[in-house]
């Protein structure tokens, strides 16, 4: 059975280890059995309205009731209709008004190595200020704000601050160019914006704020922006428009209380790359993505009252979103958010956060845990990491290799590993072991979470057969999935819903092997997975061919093992190729896009392998940049003798 006419794909890799959970963490755990599981996973499958209408009246506070669960006009859903809550009253309030204010909500380390704690009382009186100042800048419910922060407490109060008062954030990774945010600022249509002077980065300090003045020449929607004072840098202010952080949180009291939301109004936009080049703002509303953070959070965590919990993500990522603010928060969870690099000053820094905090689950990338591996054993050891329970990976999939690495070595072979399969569409955690419930394999995200039901299929759209790959769908809603790409609803029903009908596609290809369990294969389409980041190729290409000295950019993912793929480039030329050229022009896609969006590897050709209509047949490259063999069908391939040169080359 061919792949090109059934869609199915083919697979090398067999992993039969097994690692069934301890008795003492199964008799502790919340979900404590396959069976408890399974039970769970039957009651959401056979009535999944019933199942997520009792999850959502225990777990939110209303202000309204809801009065229908769920509304499915393919592909639009509509969830908990009819209700009104609020994502930050979820997350700081009704913990306040439980009697736990006293808790500790956020535990907080910079680079430098300064230090603050904030109780969820004090949370909230930050948050409730922050959301008094917006509202003082003339913030209304619906505008965007736009969040170009460090990873310091000032980022999540930021969050919450809007989802207080029904304002909409955007927040943009602190690493992208001036004219990465300008472009999203653009999109979204942001009114504020929300920055720093600058962040510590690896014993340096970036000026955020100059950045954010280069951006804003090109975002006219912007009317005011704020900057907190985080280095102490001569950040330039512009009257009239700029304004401190601290000034405007003094100037007010702390009584913005929570405001009723409608369960569907907007939360948040979150930009990611899309195969068209031209990134695309997922949309994420209310009640639905609020409720679907915290369960996923606690069943897959296993979360418990006196954990120490650390997602090492960034909150410019759907991963800082989901757990380290709006999951673990409304769980009433203690989290813990680090500023810096892992690698500063030594590569022993996330080990010796780990004993100074007691930390007890550890949430990171596989991206991370292979330059661990790389950097050696040493900086592990003298450690005491004995206060780690639960390990987690995430951001795409775990070799097997790497894997074992972090449960023997981090984990020191007694700490379950979740890894989670899930996407920045989807809100939450799709499929991961239950640490109580589920045996692991290492490279296996294993089971579906309770309510979602995954289907593997061909072109055709039909079921392929067990152990046979195939393009990974969910064809039932979700609380937590998308509601839409911003301002774009035509390229939301295109991209996700169109191929497979009635099914959402995940752009992922995915196997399940005779054990049920699933293992993800890897993108459908062009976008490169560097560091647990989804790139777009033509994104990529496009910085590239804006350089006066390129003609024409092709670029694929090859592997790579420390960041899971890099970026290699084919680029052809108006002039004649030099090394000091393909330096320029890494530099030159670093200052468009981004430091993430470097290419790796730049090669110079005098010509693309190309079909007969004229597109670039990547694939072909992929298999060049990667050192394979290339067997698959080239009759299409317009001219030989480029792939012949191409190859001539690689020798």
């Amino acid at each position: 059975m061919s792949e090109a006419s059934e869609g199915q794909v083919d697979t090398v890799m067999v992993e039969q280890r097994l690692f069934e959970p301890s008795e003492d963490f199964s008799r502790q755990a919340r979900i404590k059995s396959m069976e408890d599981y399974q039970q769970l996973y039957d009651r959401a499958a056979s009535d999944p309205e019933a199942f997520w209408a009792e999850q959502a009246r225990e777990h939110l506070h209303w202000f309204t009731p809801f009065t229908q669960t769920l509304q499915w006009d393919n592909p639009l859903a509509k969830w908990f209709i009819g209700g009104t809550t609020n994502a930050c009253y979820n997350c700081v309030d009704a913990h306040v008004a439980a009697g736990r204010g006293d808790q500790l909500a956020i535990l907080w380390e910079g680079e430098p190595g300064d230090q603050r704690q904030l109780t969820y009382r004090q949370l909230q009186e930050e948050v409730s200020r922050f959301a008094g100042a917006l509202k003082q800048l003339g913030t209304q419910p619906g505008d965007v704000v736009s969040i170009y922060m460090p990873m310091t407490p000032e980022l999540a109060i930021a969050m919450l601050a809007c989802a207080r008062i029904g304002a909409v954030h955007s927040v943009i990774f602190a690493g992208f160019s001036a004219e990465a945010i300008a472009d999203r600022n653009n999109d979204a249509g942001a009114k504020i914006q929300l920055t720093s002077d600058g962040l510590h980065r690896r014993g340096k300090v970036l000026p955020l704020k100059e950045t954010v003045d280069q951006a804003l020449a090109k975002s006219p929607t912007v009317e005011k922006c704020v900057v907190l004072r985080r280095v102490g840098n001569d950040a330039p202010m512009q009257s009239g428009r700029d304004h401190w952080w601290h000034e405007l949180v003094d100037s007010v009291e702390a009584d913005c209380p929570a405001e009723p939301m409608d369960s569907e109004a907007p939360l948040f936009i979150l930009y990611t790359s899309g195969s068209t080049g031209k990134p695309k703002g997922i949309r994420h509303t209310t009640a639905g993505y609020n409720l679907y953070a915290k369960r996923t959070f606690q069943w897959v965590f296993d979360h418990r009252p006196d954990d120490v919990y650390w997602c090492t993500a960034d909150c410019g990522w759907i991963t800082g979103h989901s757990y380290i603010v709006y999951g673990p928060l409304a769980a009433g969870a203690t989290v813990l958010m680090y500023e810096g690099a892992p690698n500063h000053p030594a590569e022993d820094r996330f080990w010796e956060i780990v004993e100074k905090y007691r930390v007890t689950i550890l949430y990171t990338a596989p991206t991370a845990i292979r330059a661990f591996i790389k950097w050696g054993d040493e900086h592990v050891d003298g450690h005491d990491l004995s206060s780690l329970r639960l390990l987690g990976s995430v951001g795409e999939g775990i070799n097997p290799e790497a894997w074992m690495w972090y449960h023997t070595k981090i984990g020191g072979g007694r700490c379950p590993i979740v890894d989670t399969w899930w996407q920045t569409e989807t809100g939450g955690i799709m499929m991961s072991p239950l640490p109580g419930a589920i045996a692991t394999k290492p490279g296996s995200c294993t089971k579906p979470l309770p309510g979602i039901r995954p289907r593997i299929v061909g072109e055709d759209g039909q079921n392929v057969p067990q152990g046979r790959g195939g393009m990974l769908c969910i064809d039932h809603p979700w609380p937590g999935m998308l509601r839409g790409i911003w301002g774009d609803e035509q390229r939301y029903q295109e991209q996700y819903w169109s191929k497979v009908p009635g099914m959402y596609l995940t752009g992922d290809n995915a196997r399940q092997d005779s054990d049920g369990y699933y293992w993800i294969m890897g993108r459908i389409d062009d976008v490169i997975n560097v560091s647990g980041h989804r790139l777009s190729t033509i994104e990529v290409e496009s910085a590239l061919v804006s350089h006066p000295a390129v003609a024409e950019a092709a670029v694929v993912g090859k592997p790579d093992e420390i960041k899971g793929q890099a970026i290699a480039a084919f680029v052809t030329l108006r002039t004649d190729p030099n090394e000091e050229l393909r330096q320029g022009l890494k530099l030159h896609v670093r200052q468009e896009i981004g430091a993430l969006a470097q290419p790796d590897d730049i090669r110079f050709t005098a010509a693309l392998p190309k079909t007969r209509s004229g597109k670039i047949m990547r694939r072909l490259l992929r298999d060049i940049a990667s050192g394979k063999e290339q067997t698959g069908d080239t009759s299409t391939l317009e001219d030989f003798s480029v792939l012949a040169k191409l190859r001539d080359d690689e020798e």
